[in-house]
């Protein structure tokens, strides 16, 4: 049996395209996700499915220690849990941005904290955080979003400075576009809308299994390689 890998988000969509592909590959897999009848319905073997709310620290730290008990340390974590809320500033619903910090920013930080001291005891270990183009530029209708996603491009970069010496990665992943359940999120229809068109635009968009793809070929470089950063998007996409 190969090692643990953690995934957060993982009950549609990107996460669950990653865990599929990890789990081909042989390794025991812990899965997040606030549907925890979906993570059980991919019947991956072993396998912990466990209903977390990443937000939560202690949840997310005793989801980690049951898995470790049961399959060894983690030695990959996937960020990959994110809400996507797209809005005008001057109208949006400001409960909408903090809930895009708490779980895009803060729940990406419980679960680097989560695995991080072990991994630097005993030099080894790999975190890839699930980013977005929108980490890079900047696109209308975005402003909430995109600053949690340059947070995690700057916290991804630093941490990857930290543990560096400890022979640790810290890979981050920009996805463009993806077919995934992410715009379902936004209240606005017009957004919704306008959206939907550009992805009509650009002839097709990418998806969730070209992301694992990207996760599994980053992880599976021997420890000594660190891809820092993967920007992955349609060809037609031009932003």
């Amino acid at each position: 049996m190969k090692k643990l890998a953690v995934i957060t988000g993982a009950s549609s969509g990107i996460g669950e395209a990653i865990a599929k592909q990890l789990s081909a590959q042989g390794h025991p897999l812990l899965l997040l996700a606030r549907r925890v009848d979906r993570l059980e319905a991919l019947n991956l073997p072993n396998t912990l499915c466990k209903k977390v709310d990443i937000t939560e620290k202690a949840s997310f730290d005793e989801a980690v220690a049951a898995a470790e008990a049961m399959y060894g340390e983690a030695d990959l974590l996937v960020n990959n849990a994110g809400v996507m809320l797209l809005g005008d500033m001057a109208t949006q619903d400001a409960a909408e941005w903090q809930n895009m910090f708490n779980v895009n920013v803060m729940g990406l930080m419980n679960g680097m904290q989560a695995v991080l001291a072990p991994m630097i005891a005993r030099n080894s270990g790999t975190i890839i955080n699930i980013s977005s183009v929108a980490g890079r530029k900047t696109f209308p209708n975005h402003a909430a979003y995109c600053g949690t996603k340059f947070a995690v491009h700057a916290i991804s970069e630093n941490v990857r400075e930290e543990v560096a010496a400890a022979n640790v990665r810290v890979i981050t992943i920009a996805p463009g576009a993806v077919e995934t359940e992410l715009l379902s999120h936004t209240t606005s229809d017009d957004i919704k809308a306008g959206y939907e068109s550009w992805k009509e635009d650009m002839g097709g968009i990418l998806a969730a299994d070209d992301i694992a793809n990207a996760v599994t070929y980053a992880y599976n470089q021997p420890q000594n390689v660190c891809v820092r950063e993967i920007v992955i998007a349609a060809t037609r996409q031009q932003p």
